[in-house]
C-alpha cells in the first residue's frame, strides 16, 4: 500500500465551513485581489516608465511587485472561486502544480527581500563603494540567483511530495495545496518527511529572517555617523523594508517551523503572506517614499495628458 496512490483529486475544506461567512469572504478577497493587482501594477508602471529603474533599490522593488502579482495569482483566484463553489475540488496534477509554483515564487520573493536588505546595507555602511558594488550586472545576478534558489527549493519539496502515497481520505484542511496539509493525508509514517519539510522550509525561513534582522541592526547602528537628514531618509526606506519583512516572514515561520501533525492556525496565518502582505506592500513602499510619489505624479500626469 505504501507505494500506491489512489487519490486522483483533493477537496479543500476552505477557510470556514459557514456558507454565509464564506460569501462575505468571497467579496472581501475579491476586493483584496483587485487591490493587489492595481497596487503592484502601479509600482511596476511607475518604476519601469521612469528613471527609478536605474537605481538598484527600485530595480529590486520592481521584481518584488512582479513576484507579488504572480504569487497571489497562483492562490487567490482559486480561493475566490472555491468560496462561491459548492465543491472545492482540485485534481492531483493541478495540486502538485500549485504546490511547486507557489513555493517557487515565494522562494524567489524571499531572496529578493534579501537582495533589498543587501542593497540598503551597502548604501548605508559603504556609501562610497555603492555604485561599484551595486552595479547592474550584480543586480541581475542577484535576481538570477533568487530564481535558481527558489527553483531548487520548490523542486525539492515537489519531488518529496510526489514520492508519498495518498490512499484516502482526500480532504485538505486548507484553501491551497501546501506541503503540511498534504502530509496529513499520507498513508504512512511521516516523521522523517516532516523533519525534511521543516528543514527545507521552516529552518531556512528562520535563518534568513535572523540574517535580515541582523543586517538591519547593523544598518541602524551605522546611521549614528550620518547627518540628521541622511538618517531620516535611511530610516524611511529601512522602516518600509522591515515592515514588509515582518509581514511576510513571521507568518511563514509560524506556519513552517511546527511539524505537520501539530494543531495550529496554519491556514488563517497563511492569509498574511498570500493576500495581506502583497496587498500592503505597494502602500508601505509608496506612502513614505518621496521619490515614488514624485515619479507617480509624473507618470499619471502623462497618462492624463494622453487621454
Amino acid at each position: 500500500m505504501e507505494n500506491q496512490n489512489n487519490v486522483t483529486e483533493f477537496v479543500f475544506m476552505g477557510l470556514w465551513g459557514n456558507k454565509t461567512i464564506e460569501l462575505v469572504l468571497f467579496f472581501l478577497f475579491l476586493l483584496c485581489y483587485l487591490a493587489v493587482l492595481m497596487g503592484n501594477f502601479c509600482i511596476l508602471l511607475t518604476i519601469t516608465c521612469s528613471r527609478l529603474i536605474q537605481q538598484p533599490m527600485y530595480y529590486f522593488l520592481c521584481h518584488l511587485s512582479l513576484m507579488d502579482l504572480c504569487y497571489t495569482s497562483t492562490v487567490v483566484p482559486r480561493l475566490i472561486r472555491d468560496l462561491a463553489a459548492a465543491r472545492k475540488n482540485i485534481s492531483y496534477n493541478n495540486c502538485m502544480t500549485q504546490l511547486f509554483t507557489a513555493h517557487l515564487l515565494a522562494g524567489v520573493e524571499i531572496f529578493i527581500l534579501v537582495s533589498m536588505a543587501f542593497d540598503r546595507y551597502v548604501a548605508i555602511v559603504k556609501p562610497l563603494h555603492y555604485l561599484v558594488i551595486m552595479n547592474r550586472h550584480r543586480c541581475n545576478m542577484l535576481i538570477i540567483k533568487a530564481w535558481v534558489v527558489g527553483f531548487w527549493h520548490a523542486i525539492a519539496l515537489l519531488l518529496m511530495v510526489l514520492k508519498l502515497p495518498f490512499c484516502g481520505p482526500n480532504q485538505i484542511d486548507h484553501y491551497i495545496c501546501d506541503v503540511k496539509p498534504l502530509l496529513k493525508l499520507v498513508c504512512r509514517d511521516i516523521h522523517v518527511v516532516s523533519i525534511l519539510g521543516i528543514a527545507n522550509s521552516g529552518m531556512v525561513v528562520v535563518v534568513i529572517f535572523l540574517v535580515l534582522v541582523a543586517s538591519y541592526v547593523v544598518i541602524l547602528y551605522n546611521l549614528r555617523t550620518h547627518t540628521s537628514a541622511g538618517r531620516r531618509k535611511a530610516l524611511s526606506t529601512c522602516s518600509s523594508h522591515i515592515t514588509v519583512v515582518v509581514l511576510f516572514f513571521v507568518p511563514c515561520i509560524y506556519t513552517y517551523v511546527l511539524p505537520a501533525g501539530s494543531e495550529n492556525k496554519d491556514k488563517e496565518m497563511s492569509v498574511f503572506y498570500t493576500v495581506i502582505a502583497p496587498m500592503l506592500n505597494p502602500l508601505v513602499y509608496t506612502l513614505r517614499n518621496v521619490e515614488m510619489k514624485i515619479a507617480m505624479r509624473k507618470i499619471w500626469s502623462k497618462v492624463a495628458h494622453w487621454v
